[in-house]
């Protein structure tokens, strides 16, 4: 037992420290403009108390596979924007109408739906902006261009659109656990995906390397997910968002109970970890970061 508390201790300094270097980033990639209310809003959401997960997720993979994270900064913070905005619209009242995201009130509460949605769109353009643009010591165009197109890909009408879509559809329904994995796969699991493969590809991955991570990422979102059914059903103030926001919503809580879903979750993050056992020790921070999923309080 220790042993198991001085891993995670290590691996929260090693989480907080890459938190601490995407904020940094991010502070230095938005740029302002002459739109002073939407402006404040991209401040009240993109610098809201956040994990960041994800930017995290996409540094990780980069030094696992020998790349220089520094590189892989912006691209990071164009995912963690692009993640943002997503969750900007995911709150409006016409989506799950939420009131809290991130310990606060949400950017429509605050400053208004129509403001909220110029936020969003706002951050999608610059998080591409980035991308396209490009940074001192960062990789090529075409590799820029790759990574820009996973994350449409991601974020498109086979990705995280097609997710929520057919998440608003089945509201007040009830689902089977494929159309369940295909929803949250696409609505969590495909921005985890692409910010492992950005990682990857920043750090010139071979072909193999590169199936591996996107396979951990894709079983560790959806652990994701599952943890956060989890959060929605047991969670209180220290989630730092509405719970019980899925009780008309089939979710992995609602299909396989409590403990079905922490053990689901278990199994998501073993099948993680497994696809990144051709590391060999390299590979232990990303075994760590799955481990961490399922302990998660918010």
């Amino acid at each position: 037992m220790a042993e198991t508390a001085s891993e995670f201790a290590r691996l929260e300094r090693t989480l907080e420290d890459r938190r601490q270097k995407v904020e940094g980033a991010l502070r230095r990639l938005v740029v302002p403009g002459r739109a002073e209310a939407v402006e404040a809003a991209i401040e009240t959401s993109l610098f809201a108390p956040a994990k960041r997960l994800r930017p995290v997720l996409a540094l990780l993979v980069a030094e696992v596979l020998k790349g220089d994270p520094e590189a892989v900064l912006p691209a990071g913070c164009a995912i963690e924007m692009v993640h943002t905005a997503s969750l900007i619209l995911d709150d409006l009242p016409s989506m799950d109408d939420a009131q809290t995201r991130r310990g606060r009130p949400t950017c429509h509460v605050l400053h208004g739906e129509a403001t909220a949605i110029l936020a969003a769109f706002a951050l999608l353009n610059r998080g591409f902006e980035i991308l396209a643009c490009g940074w001192e010591g960062g990789p090529d165009a075409a590799a820029r261009c790759r990574v820009a197109s996973e994350l449409s890909r991601a974020i498109g009408t086979d990705g995280m659109i097609a997710g929520q879509s057919l998440d608003l559809q089945m509201t007040d329904r009830e689902i089977d656990f494929p159309t369940l994995e295909f929803i949250h796969s696409r609505k969590t699991g495909a921005l985890f995906m692409a910010a492992a493969a950005l990682g990857a590809l920043s750090a010139r991955a071979q072909p193999a390397e590169l199936a591996a991570v996107v396979a951990y990422a894709k079983n560790l979102g959806l652990a994701f997910q599952i943890v956060d059914d989890l959060i929605d059903v047991t969670g209180g103030a220290e989630a730092g968002k509405d719970t019980g926001q899925d009780l008309k919503k089939t979710t992995f809580v609602s299909f396989s109970g409590i403990e079905g879903a922490r053990a689901l979750a278990a199994e998501l993050v073993a099948a993680s970890q497994a696809a990144i056992e051709p590391f060999g020790p390299r590979g232990v921070p990303l075994a760590e970061l799955a481990r961490y999923v399922v302990t998660r309080k918010r």
